[in-house]
């Protein structure tokens, strides 16, 4: 497999990298990564979503050695010179800061582009002027809107359904401009439903997966927005690693100002879904009785199908998924039954 010769090659050979959104659930998960493999990581981030106990994971997972080889920066995205300032002397920047939720972006579209487009533009100017060669960064599946063609393909979208889905089309259109005026190489990601350890359960804007596991494990009533037939193409946060590293060190060139599916081709209902946790809690916990879900409106902006033709990322990245739906889920649970539970005791 050319992910794990990557990563054999990169434990002899260190790299600068910066990730932006380091204590947010991608970026801690990635920085861990890294850092398991010797490499030199330079984080930042303002912790409006991400968490300090994050880092403290981290810190946790590691060796004192390769802990060292880490350097955290608080700061801001917005301003340009703190992006300025992180991205000297890096090799790779993996952008992963960002304000995420569609309801986030429809509740205050003026907040979501000061981070998602300007804060964008900040980072990927400020690493153009430092001679940065690489930049990786997180695109979405809203980028689809109302494509109606499964599974989605990358050269064909749709009318976008949300200020969030307008920000990640802007990214794309910034990114391929910068590579082709200013020898920047730039890729794209396109995340489709990520879910793992670290990601939050709290808050209004959490995603679905943490936030039912959640309300399943505290006894709370779980909501369904609208018939449960809503399918999503949900991703293990091992297999957006592997992406984030296939695409940092790729030298064919075909892969530069193109944005890829990240997923794992795989489809599931929102309704299948909530019976697998349900199903999986039940079965791992004594006593755990778990209701059946309480139904809602449809939530404006959200895409109706999702599910990822990821065969142009096999094809120029050599990706190839390591965790399907059921096997990252197996792990998930595992991690939030020790996190949620542990706290209460």
């Amino acid at each position: 497999m050319i992910y794990s010769k990557i990563k054999a090659q990169l434990k002899q050979n260190p790299k600068n990298w910066l990730i932006t959104g380091v204590a947010g659930f991608i970026g801690s998960n990635l920085a861990q990564e890294l850092l398991e493999l010797n490499q030199n990581v330079i984080g930042v981030d303002n912790f409006v979503t991400g968490h300090r106990y994050n880092l403290k994971e981290i810190k946790k997972a590691l060796t004192p050695l390769q802990w060292e080889n880490f350097t955290f920066i608080e700061g801001d995205i917005r301003d340009f010179s703190t992006c300025h300032s992180v991205s000297r002397d890096v090799d790779i920047v993996l952008h992963q800061a960002a304000l995420g939720s569609v309801p986030r972006s429809i509740d205050n579209p003026i907040v979501s582009n000061d981070s998602n487009v300007s804060g964008f533009l900040n980072m990927l100017t400020a690493a153009k002027d430092n001679g940065v060669k690489r930049f990786v960064y997180a695109s979405s599946s809203s980028v689809y809107g109302d494509s109606k063609e499964l599974p989605k393909v990358e050269s064909k979208t749709g009318n976008v359904l949300s200020p969030y889905a307008v920000t990640k089309v802007t990214n794309e259109l910034y990114a391929n401009v910068f590579y082709q005026h200013y020898d920047i190489q730039t890729i794209g990601l396109r995340y489709f439903n990520v879910f793992g350890k670290r990601q939050d359960p709290n808050g209004a804007y959490a995603a679905v997966m943490p936030k039912w596991i959640l309300q399943m494990l505290n006894g709370d009533d779980v909501y369904i927005n609208g018939d449960g037939e809503t399918s999503r193409d949900f991703t293990y946060i091992d297999n957006v690693i592997q992406m984030n590293i296939l695409a940092a060190l790729t030298d064919n060139t075909e892969a530069f100002a193109k944005a890829f599916n990240t997923a794992a081709g795989g489809r599931e209902t929102l309704n299948n879904l909530f019976a697998a946790i349900k199903n999986a809690l039940e079965a791992k916990i004594e006593d755990l009785n778990i209701p059946q879900a309480l139904y809602r409106d449809f939530r404006a902006g959200d895409i109706r199908h999702s599910n990822a033709d990821i065969s142009l990322a096999k094809e120029l990245l050599g990706y190839e998924p390591t965790h399907t739906l059921q096997e990252g889920l197996k792990e998930s649970l595992e991690w939030y039954i020790a996190d949620i539970l542990g706290k209460k005791q």
